[in-house]
């Protein structure tokens, strides 16, 4: 028998089912990701307008002509950057991607952004997005050889969400790879 109690507990399942389905959210192959970072500038950058890293940073402009890849498949614990080694095979893909990109065009350049959602207060997401980027770098450096001169890192904390909402949402949890040699002097 239908209930009050088991509606609810059926409206409930079937409104939170999907969003746990969605929170595994795919991994981009290393084809997938040299593609994407292999790419052109959405729009060439003269050699007088290039910028330094710090002020790349700052440009969202300039950031969203750069070729970039989302990964939102590391799966980082509540309130940590750890990457715990159950994530090394996504890691790897990435860092595969990488150390290609870097053998094809020397010189190539990355910049790791980290995001979060907007659970939370601000300031502490701006570190916590600092500290996954910061670590992402260190696991493709130290564990797959990705030379750490090639990567910059920046933390954005909830500033560029994907979907806009003050709730949790697994898609703003991500780190953007962006290729940024073409804008750098």
């Amino acid at each position: 028998m239908l209930n009050r109690r088991n509606a609810l507990f059926l409206f409930a399942a079937a409104t939170l089912a999907p969003t746990a389905v969605l929170a595994q959210a795919s991994m981009p192959g290393e084809a997938q990701i040299l593609r994407r970072l292999e790419a052109g500038p959405r729009e060439r950058v003269r050699q007088q307008d290039r910028v330094t890293i710090d002020q790349f940073k700052r440009r969202p402009d300039l950031r969203r002509r750069a070729p970039s890849v989302d990964i939102q498949a590391i799966n980082f614990e509540t309130a940590s950057a750890d990457i715990g080694r159950s994530q090394y095979p996504k890691v790897e893909q990435i860092a595969s991607a990488l150390k290609r990109l870097l053998r094809n065009r020397p010189g190539t350049r990355f910049l790791l952004e980290g995001h979060t959602d907007a659970v939370g207060a601000a300031d502490y997401n701006l570190r916590l997005s600092q500290a996954r980027a910061d670590s992402l770098k260190r696991v493709l450096v130290s564990q797959f050889g990705v030379p750490s001169r090639a990567i910059e890192t920046v933390g954005y904390g909830e500033e560029f969400l994907l979907v806009n909402t003050p709730y949790e949402n697994w898609e703003n949890r991500r780190v953007t790879i962006r290729r940024i040699d073409d804008f750098i002097r």
